[in-house]
């Protein structure tokens, strides 16, 4: 496969994953309703340095060193799930004191406030997720033209193509927190806000526990 049709192919492949709903636009999307748009897209912006990352790392071979090792895809999955799982039940609590207490917008932005920087949520969410890796260490690879490239040179196709990946999934977020934004009043209610943490903290949980008994 040569340069051009790696980008093309890759392109493709990288916009259809974007499109598919997973743990990162869950965590966007409730950043950018519960909290703000610009908190939305923070999150999305550690988000897609995680996804830098993994490729960087697939592309010179580290990914498929943690896919060879049983022992350290089972740590970072055991790792992962229980940040994820953390991170659900923050938001399960957060969304029953909303709830319970009927606190105003200003008061649960005030407490949203304290809390560490989505940014670092959104990077660490995605790290410490083993089938984001795991997938790059197989996906990436297959578009890499060896042919064309040393090992220096493979790498940063391979970063190259990752941030076609990063670009598509900052577009994608940037719809989200906009469609939040224009929604903002209706976000606003505590009832609403409420709902939508307590449903993501119960999707993240979910989705942690199923990592948890995954072999």
């Amino acid at each position: 496969m040569d340069p051009a049709a790696a980008i093309l192919s890759f392109s493709v492949a990288a916009l259809l994953l974007t499109l598919t709903p997973g743990l990162d636009t869950a965590l966007v999307l409730r950043t950018a309703t519960v909290e703000s748009p610009r908190r939305g897209m923070i999150a999305g912006a550690g988000v897609t340095l995680g996804v830098l990352v993994w490729g960087i790392a697939a592309a010179a071979g580290v990914g498929s060193l943690a896919a060879a090792s049983p022992l350290a895809y089972q740590a970072l999955r055991i790792a992962g799930a229980l940040y994820v799982l953390w991170l659900g039940g923050q938001m399960i609590w957060s969304a029953y004191q909303t709830l319970r207490h009927h606190k105003a917008a200003d008061k649960v932005s005030a407490q949203t406030a304290r809390q560490p920087n989505w940014f670092l949520r959104g990077l660490t969410t995605n790290l410490l997720n083993p089938k984001v890796g795991l997938f790059y260490a197989s996906f990436l690879p297959q578009f890499l033209p060896r042919d064309h490239f040393g090992p220096a040179g493979l790498v940063a196709f391979g970063a190259g193509l990752a941030l076609i990946h990063c670009a598509f999934g900052l577009a994608f977020f940037a719809l989200i927190t906009s469609a939040a934004a224009r929604a903002s009043r209706f976000l606003a209610r505590p009832g609403v806000r409420g709902g939508i943490e307590g449903l993501t903290g119960l999707v993240l949980c979910a989705a942690a526990l199923l990592l948890l008994i995954a072999h």
